[in-house]
């Protein structure tokens, strides 16, 4: 097979996983996976691997291959694994799980090979910009950074008390990061550099976004845009300057589980019913028809 330039996965409560071409919306290779639903999937920077976080495992997939078997499984976890993603040389791996921890994995070793305890259940991770500290939010409300090369937590907050984050952003240039919970509600927070090299966070904007969960926050690589995702079966789009809303994306059948933007912030894609819509237009341009049940996850490397 050929390297594709632009790479769609999703994942369905069918038990699949598909490719998509994603201009004409051909699914051209479907890997069956019948031991558990897919939480989350993650391309990796050189568009050769797709990881799939699973419960409670994490597999690795050849992007540019036909067969059907992983070519390395992650199995430290003892629970939903529901945060993936890779550093960006691709030389290793991070993962978040309802068993409480954040993990490290050194992609060209086996095993996990660091652990951060969050006692809660985490819900999301993200990587910050400086390749140096992850970021968790987890089932108790707490937002925890992670300083690599302390190998320690070097900063918590709260947002709301009991209250679970479920979706974590940050933007391209760390300067920003916005926090998503169960409430509807969205914590904007500025990054700031500390005296002790530690990221510190200072206080910009509390937005009231939906009135149900908001399940994905994601901002455009463009710096442009603030998209959530909701059980209230929307996406809506926000302007980072100001936090204005600027369109509403309707027509989801159920809630709306995760999002992703293409590179240049023109395009996003959205699960439940895999669908493109164009930024500039706020339409949906293309639905990618082929799971047999509700997509729950997505990836895009374009």
């Amino acid at each position: 097979m050929s390297q594709p330039c632009v790479v769609l996965a999703t994942a369905s409560y069918d038990h699949t996983i598909r490719f998509w071409e994603a201009e004409s919306g051909r699914c051209y290779r479907t890997i069956q996976y019948p031991d558990s639903h897919v939480n989350r999937l993650e391309i990796t920077p050189d568009k050769r691997h797709l990881a799939a976080a699973c419960n409670p495992h994490i597999r690795l997939f050849e992007v540019n291959s036909n067969s059907p078997q992983p070519v390395m499984t992650y199995d430290s976890h003892t629970n939903n694994v529901m945060a993936v993603g890779f550093q960006c040389d691709g030389k290793w791996m991070y993962s978040g799980s309802e068993d409480g921890t954040v993990k490290i994995w050194d992609l060209r070793a086996p095993g996990c090979q660091r652990e951060y305890e969050s006692v809660a259940a985490v819900n999301t991770v993200v990587l910050h910009p400086n390749q140096t500290e992850l970021i968790s939010g987890d089932q108790n409300g707490n937002i925890r950074v992670w300083d690599l090369r302390a190998n320690s937590c070097s900063c918590e907050l709260v947002p709301e008390v009991d209250t679970p984050v479920r979706s974590l952003t940050v933007m391209w240039d760390g300067t920003m990061v916005v926090a998503a919970n169960n409430r509807g509600t969205c914590y904007v927070w500025r990054l700031l550099r500390g005296k002790q090299t530690m990221t510190e966070f200072e206080p910009l904007h509390k937005l009231q976004a939906h009135n149900g969960h908001i399940l994905k926050c994601l901002l455009s690589p463009a710096n442009k845009y603030l998209a959530t995702a909701s059980s209230d079966k929307t996406v809506k789009i926000w302007n980072v300057d100001g936090f204005k809303l600027e369109k509403v994306l309707t027509g989801h059948q159920r809630w709306v589980w995760d999002c992703v933007f293409s590179v240049d912030g023109e395009f996003l894609v959205t699960d439940m019913t895999a669908r493109l819509w164009s930024m500039p237009a706020g339409k949906e341009v293309k639905v990618y028809q082929g799971h047999h049940k509700a997509t729950v996850c997505c990836a895009l490397h374009d």
